[in-house]
């Protein structure tokens, strides 16, 4: 835990206790067919290799030393609680040593990590219903839930996965596929491009030391995004603030340039991952055409207004619209140069898209294949 003087920015143990007591329980479903649900998901990951590996032409001889673990829904919030510590340390110890002095922090430092913990938690519970699948790139290894040499494991939610494909009265089995083809496309990206995720966690520490917020206004965004979850959300919410995410909060000038960079980097991690799916899914999910015309009907239109107001303050909206601005991208520039073509985007940073180059992708091709061959 992140601490000064004893006390703690985050009680992440009581994040997760809080996150586990709230999460809303999975679907009915009996122990053998939970049982039966499990290994049709850890073989549906381990054929989804070298379909997207064929496809993507992305060799890497790292897959196997990445774990894939499929979790339940305490499962997910203990897995990405342990890689929420590693990320936002540096940020947690700069905000402890803002702290001010006196009985005012003395108070803040006594019941500040526990507040925290407890809204922290309480978003937990809200997210760990809706992931069925991801990629944890940063995720440090334990006894409990092992990682790959320097980090990196593969986690499925299986009851999110059997909540969402009867929601949407989809072939099971195909489903289930399609969501193993999406998560192995992340997979792939960070194991065959040996600089990703260096380049990713240094933007991400870039973006958060250039953090300048005190801390009784990250705990009152916390509150705001708590009190949405509850339905207590106050009409203050609804405000000049009410609208922005909890990253859009935090931002200087230098933030805004490295969110720019983030934003174009997991528009394009977000959308290859879609359209390799989409690609790979003719092929092996006889029922994909229906499986994506219903889950992106479903991506759309969001659960409810609670469910769209969380999305907005969790900056969820724009990892929506990542998806389809990267796939839009990926599509256009593979069907220009072709898939080895698109592939110089994984040479190193430098040729990484810019956020004006996702929306613009005959720029990106200008810039890498052009100046390349002249």
């Amino acid at each position: 835990m992140t601490s000064i003087g004893g006390a703690e920015m985050v009680d992440w143990n009581l994040a997760v206790a809080t996150a586990t007591r709230l999460a809303r329980p999975g679907p009915e479903i009996g122990r053998e067919e939970a049982r039966a649900v499990v290994a049709e998901l850890r073989a549906h990951a381990k054929s989804s290799e070298e379909h997207v590996r064929s496809f993507t032409r992305m060799a890497t001889d790292e897959m196997h030393d990445t774990p894939v673990l499929v979790v339940d829904r305490p499962g997910w919030v203990r897995a990405n609680v342990a890689g929420f510590r590693a990320v936002l340390r540096p940020l947690l110890d700069k905000m402890s040593e803002r702290r001010p002095s006196g009985p005012g922090g003395a108070v803040l430092g006594a019941v500040g990590g526990k507040v925290t913990g407890v809204e922290v938690g309480m978003l937990l519970s809200f997210l760990s219903s809706r992931v069925l699948g991801q990629y944890e790139t940063f995720a440090p290894p334990s006894r409990e839930l092992p990682a790959a040499a320097g980090g990196g494991r593969l986690l499925l939610v299986a009851p999110n996965i059997v909540h969402v494909e009867r929601e949407l009265d989809v072939d099971p089995h195909d489903f289930r596929l399609w969501v193993c083809l999406h998560e192995e496309a992340h997979r792939t990206q960070f194991t065959g491009v040996p600089w990703l995720r260096d380049h990713l966690e240094g933007e991400i520490q870039t973006f958060l030391g250039e953090t300048e917020v005190d801390p009784m206004t990250v705990l009152e965004r916390l509150r705001e995004a708590a009190g949405a979850f509850t339905g207590n959300r106050t009409d203050e919410a609804d405000g000049d603030d009410g609208g922005r995410s909890l990253v859009e909060l935090v931002q200087t000038p230098e933030q805004r340039e490295t969110l720019g960079r983030l934003t174009a980097v997991m528009s394009l991690l977000e959308g290859h991952a879609d359209f390799v799916m989409d690609g790979v899914g003719p092929a092996v999910v006889p029922s994909v055409a229906e499986i994506r015309e219903k889950f992106k009907e479903r991506r759309a239109k969001g659960a409810s207004r609670l469910d769209l107001a969380l999305r907005k303050l969790l900056g969820m909206d724009a990892k929506l619209r990542q998806y389809r601005d990267g796939e839009r991208f990926v599509r256009a520039v593979v069907e220009e140069v072709g898939m080895d073509g698109f592939n110089r985007v994984w040479t190193s940073p430098n040729t990484l898209p810019t956020k004006a180059e996702i929306a613009e992708p005959s720029d990106w091709i200008a810039r890498v294949h052009r100046k390349a061959e002249s």
